[in-house]
Order: structure tokens, then sequence, then C-alpha cells
């Protein structure tokens, strides 16, 4: 067999015979760290494009449905911006446009001659993870052992995706093993952050981000199993939602940790444009997942939840922040983030009070413990077919290597040790939901807390290999709550200079408090994360758009 390296070479050519070669462009200096306006001042782009791929999930929907703009058109416009923003953050794995605009002219042949779109997503092109198998297409994962792997059906998801209308178009990044909250991986490099390439765009589902970003798609799918939907939409200033488990279908994607069915990993939308959410949880949940996904949840989009009937009809809404999760204090843009949203929350006649984390700590080792049960085994056999070597850092130099605590450090447990960690777990949940129904008592409302404001991390975008603190994010997939991201603001040196020291929870919360330089994180986005509980997507939808309604009036 070949040595990896030689496997890399062979499938990193095929990738740039891929692209059509007219739309290569001579991307901006190194030094250039803020690449948001090359797609546009690029020259590649006309002006119609332009228009097209600057709009809302919701404007483009209406006008593809009135033939105002061809699915052709549509999809033409965000495949150029996708490639020019390729060639300046490495965001792409498989690029399949030519597949794409011959759907596209299907469906515009059958508005044209029925007068109906297919179906809610009309010509609507679609990002993917690199786990949505699509018959055909290799799916790596970025593993050089599944080089020439091809689907032979698709994703249940990417199925329903297309009986919906949409375009699916490229696919993007992600870093080995998807267990990292960055994303590099060893057959197609790092991807960067495009407001700032010296930093990350956060993982697993970083390409997402970074095509998204630089709006080189209007929707795309992520996956989240510690937060790598929100990660990545809050270090890249998008929307994003990670759905509890089994309400978006999973079957026939590829996957890390295969088989362990504890913490889940889920699907769920990436967007700049917060209608995006809705329009594709709607879409997905009423094209009946259930049949075709064993493992789907059986409920349709509800319109009474989503117009928050348990919830006082979104009048007088009581929502709690959390400052910090007791475990890191998070840097100076994240708490003016949290200071803007409370007043704004406050502004707008809602009532806000400080939620009080029990067990975030607790509850990051037990996610741990679950995954690491046999992740160290599952890497080395994925990689053992070609000797690819397991990555062990996101860092630029592998000689500043640190082992996140995310990372598998042993060989394993047994599996009554995994039940006791289970059982454990369990038990933790009950008593989270009844911490969270005692607010009751100082909401006012007579309800408890409607939903929980806090970090998506302690920091905005970190620099390449610096991101090692997920448990913002963990947290909730360990108790289920969907969770939604929203932007608020950008790092901004004259607001967000260095504190003096806090009183440090340990020595990690003290490491975390020094890496902060309002200068290294400069132009990254902010956002928060707005929580609710399990099976709450509606509502949680519902709230993240009046959150920022707020957060939009108050500017």
């Amino acid at each position: 067999m070949p040595h990896w390296t030689a496997l890399v070479a062979e499938k990193k050519q095929r990738q740039l015979k891929s692209i059509p070669q007219e739309w290569l462009v001579t991307p901006p200096p190194p030094s250039t760290l803020d690449v948001t306006g090359f797609p546009e001042s690029c020259g590649l782009l006309n002006v119609q494009e332009i228009e097209i791929t600057n709009s809302s999930v919701d404007v483009l929907l209406k006008k593809l449905a009135s033939a105002e703009w061809t699915a052709v058109d549509v999809t033409t416009a965000f495949s150029k911006r996708a490639i020019v923003a390729h060639q300046v953050v490495n965001c792409l794995t498989e690029i399949f446009i030519d597949r794409a605009l011959a759907r596209a002219a299907e469906l515009d042949d059958h508005l044209k001659k029925t007068g109906k779109v297919v179906g809610p997503l009309h010509g609507l092109p679609i990002s993917l993870k690199d786990q949505l198998c699509i018959k055909g297409i290799e799916t790596t994962m970025g593993y050089v052992s599944w080089i020439g792997q091809y689907a032979e059906k698709n994703a249940v998801l990417v199925d329903i995706l297309i009986e919906c209308g949409a375009v699916p178009f490229v696919r993007t990044n992600i870093p080995q093993t998807l267990m990292w909250p960055e994303s590099f991986n060893n057959v197609f490099g790092r991807t960067t952050n495009p407001y700032n390439v010296s930093l990350t765009p956060g993982g697993s589902s970083g390409g997402e981000g970074a095509l998204i970003a630089l709006k080189g798609s209007p929707l795309g799918v992520g996956s989240d199993i510690g937060g790598s939907v929100r990660i990545p939409s809050a270090f890249c200033g998008l929307y994003g939602l990670r759905p509890s488990y089994g309400r978006v279908p999973y079957c026939g994607a590829r996957n890390s940790l295969e088989g362990q069915d504890s913490i889940l990993s889920v699907f769920g939308p990436m967007t700049s444009s917060l209608g995006g959410l809705k329009v594709f949880m709607k879409a997905v949940v009423n094209s009946k997942p259930w049949l075709k996904d064993p493992l789907a949840v059986r409920k349709k989009w509800d319109e009474d939840e989503y117009d928050l009937a348990d919830h006082g009809s979104g009048k007088d809404l009581c929502f709690a922040i959390m400052w910090d999760d007791g475990v890191v204090v998070p840097h100076p843009p994240i708490r003016r983030s949290l200071e803007i949203t409370k007043a704004a929350l406050q502004k707008a006649g809602h009532k806000v009070v400080d939620w009080k984390p029990i067990k975030h700590k607790l509850l990051e080792d037990v996610a741990r413990d679950i995954w690491n049960a046999a992740s160290a085994e599952d890497f080395m056999i994925t990689t053992s077919s070609t000797g690819e070597p397991v990555i062990a850092t996101m860092e630029l130099d592998d000689a500043d290597g640190v082992t996140a605590s995310f990372r598998p450090r042993n060989g394993g447990v047994t599996a009554y040790q995994l039940w006791q960690v289970q059982k454990l777990r369990q038990d933790i949940r009950k008593e989270y939901i009844d911490h969270w129904n005692m607010t009751a008592s100082e909401t006012g409302t007579g309800r408890p807390v409607d939903a929980i404001i806090c970090p998506a991390a302690p920091f905005a975008a970190t620099p390449h290999g610096k991101n090692r603190y997920a448990n913002y994010t963990t947290v909730w997939n360990a108790l289920d709550y969907p969770a939604a991201i929203f932007p608020v603001t950008t790092v901004d040196s004259t607001l967000d200079g260095k504190q003096p020291p806090h009183s440090f929870y340990d020595d990690f919360d003290k490491d975390v408090y020094e890496m902060y330089d309002p200068e290294k994180f400069k132009n990254a986005p902010v956002c928060l994360q707005l929580v609710g509980r399990t099976l709450e997507e509606e509502a949680v939808i519902k709230m993240t758009e009046i959150v920022d309604a707020a957060l939009a009036a108050a500017k």
C-alpha cells in the first residue's frame, strides 16, 4: 500500500481538479488577517451574484419560489463564492458543483412546468459537513484510511433535504476524529477564521463556520456532540442550533465513536440569517424523519410551542444569565456581550436573573469519561490501515502541544465502569431538572426560568491550537438541552482591555485568563448561547428571535 502521504497527495490533486479553473483567484497576502471582504473585491462575482449571496435565507426562498431568481443562478452564485472562500480559508472537502447545477436545472424546470415549488427549501443551496454521505461521493471525514470509500446511498438527512428542494453543492472541513473544537486533519489541512486567519474557526464543523461567514453558503448542516455546531457558529459570528437527540435524523451518516449511544452527536443548522434555523428545522421535522430513521423522535413542528404557549406566550419572559460556569471565567469581550444582552432584554421589558450552575465540572468529567471509554481504540483502529498518525494537537507547532482535557488519555474502561458513569449522569440530569424547576420562586412569572443565556466558550475565536475548553457547550450535550447561538458584538481592544486578575478557580482558569490579549483576538466575533429544555427546539428558536430583536432595538 502507498505511504499515507502519497494517498493524501493524490486526493488533494483530485480535489483541485473538482474546482472550475476559471474560478481560481489570487488570494490576498498572508499578512491580510481579515478576509471577509475578499469574495466581493476579488472580481469573480458579478453584481447580481453579490446580491444573491448577501441575501437572507427567507429572501432567497421567496425569490426562488416566485422565479425572480432561478435555482441555477442562485446555485452558481453560491458555488463561485464558496470556491473563493475555500481559496482564502481552506474550508471545503468535496466539491460537486456540476451535480448541484444539474439538480438546480431540474428544479427550475419543475417550477416552470407546474408553477409549484418542489418543497419548502426549493432551490436553496445547502453545504454539508463531511459526514453526510451522498451517493457516489467519497466521505473521508478527514481520515486518510477512508480515502477512496464512496457512498452507496445518501444519508437520510440528505434524502430529506433533496426532497424538500434543497441543492447540496459542497461538503466542508472538519478535524480528524471530529473530537476537537478546531478544524485540522491530515487529508485537507487546516481551516482558518475569515475574520482573522490567525484564529481558529472552531470545530468540529469549522469548515461550515468559515464558509458561511464568507457567505459561500446560506445554510449549512453541522453536527454537535460537545459543541461542534455551536463553537464554530460562535467563533464565526453565525446563528446555529444544537437540537435534542433524535430531532434531526442521523442515520446513514459517518461518525466517530459509533455505537456510543449515551451522549449522542446531533445534526443542526448553521446560518448567517436567523430565519434559517426555523426554515431548516420545520422542513426537516415535517418530513417525518421517524419513518426513515429508527432513532428519530416522532414530533412534527409544533407552532404552539413556537408561539411560546409554555412560556406565557412570550410576554414578560424571564431569562437567566450564567456569567461563568464555576470552572473558567470568561474573557472581557464575553462578559461585555452578556452585559449588552442583559440590558437589551431589560429594555425590551423582560426580566433577567442570574443562573447558578450546578455540577458543571462533574458533567464535563462524565462526558469525557463516556467518550474516552473507547475513543483511543476507535481512533487507533480507524487509522491503522494506512498508518496515518492520530493528531495529538491543533497547534501550528507540535512542540507547543498540551493535551486538552477532552482528548483520550488511557486505553479505556470496563463496561461496568462505563455503566457507573452513565448512572451518575442520569442522576445529575434529574438534579438539574429539579434545579431548573425551583427557579419558579424567583422569576415572578409563576414559571421557572424560560431560558438560560450563557457564553458558548470562555473566549472568542482563539489562536490555532489554543481552544482547550469546550464545557460551556458540552454540558448541554450531557443534559440534552437544545441550544442556539446568536451574535452580539466583536472584540474591541478599547472596550475589552485586560482586567486585573480575579480569584482563580484553579491553575487552568488562570491559564485562560493569561492567554487574553485584545490584540491577539482582534476582530473576532462574539456570540452567546440560549439554552432551553429537552425537545423544546421551537421555543428555543423563538426565544432566540426575541433576544436577537431586543439586541437590534437596543443598538
